[in-house]
């Protein structure tokens, strides 16, 4: 019994920060797990910079009702659920996945979830477990799934390491050269006959 694990963000979808970093014309918030291995340090960061600019999840969501999925991810997507299951890991929010999961045609997403104030400010996030894609991978396979699992950055690569195959999609060519024994592609179809070869 297998089970997909696929990262969102950089591999279905563009990224949410650096789309959002282009909308506010904050070129910080262009920072992301491809960049900063730490993602609790990353967060806190970036709710330094909404703070300081006075935006919050109104401002954030704007910009994501404008984002459409990678060209080809929902194709990908779509044939990949009809033949195993597939469960996308994010380290988002909820109250940033749920458009993007209409246009994916409702896939399950485990993901986190933001602390917001009535004024819309992001005041803080709630993680589900420490190391979310590691440990969901690895409570998918105490249940007895193998997982086969895909993504693009620092976070991603424990759930890549700890399947039976995984990929790296879309990567950097820093994280490519750093693990030359995962497997990297580029485009949909080579990740799809990949994953297909791995079932």
């Amino acid at each position: 019994m297998n089970i997909v694990c696929l990262d969102m963000e950089g591999v279905l979808v563009p990224e949410i920060w650096i789309a959002f970093a282009e909308a506010s014309g904050i070129p910080e918030l262009r920072r992301t797990t491809r960049d900063e291995p730490d993602y609790n340090k990353l967060m806190k960061w970036r709710l330094g910079i909404l703070k300081e600019h006075g935006l919050g999840l109104r401002e954030i969501q704007e910009t994501i009702a404008k984002i459409d999925p990678l060209p080809g991810a929902k194709a990908f997507l779509d044939e990949l659920r009809s033949i195993t299951q597939v469960i996308i890991l994010s380290d988002t929010f909820e109250q940033f996945a749920k458009p993007l999961m209409e246009k994916l045609g409702w896939p399950t997403i485990f993901c986190n979830t933001l602390e917001v104030a009535e004024n819309g400010e992001i005041t803080g996030y709630k993680m589900r477990v420490e190391q979310s894609k590691l440990t969901t991978v690895k409570a998918l396979q105490s249940i007895g799934y193998e997982t086969i699992a895909s993504g693009d950055s620092y976070n991603d690569l424990g759930m890549i390491q700890a399947s039976k195959a995984g990929f790296l999609f879309k990567s950097t060519e820093k994280i490519k050269a750093d693990h030359p024994e995962l497997p990297a592609y580029e485009e949909f179809d080579d990740l799809l006959a990949a994953v297909k070869a791995a079932l």
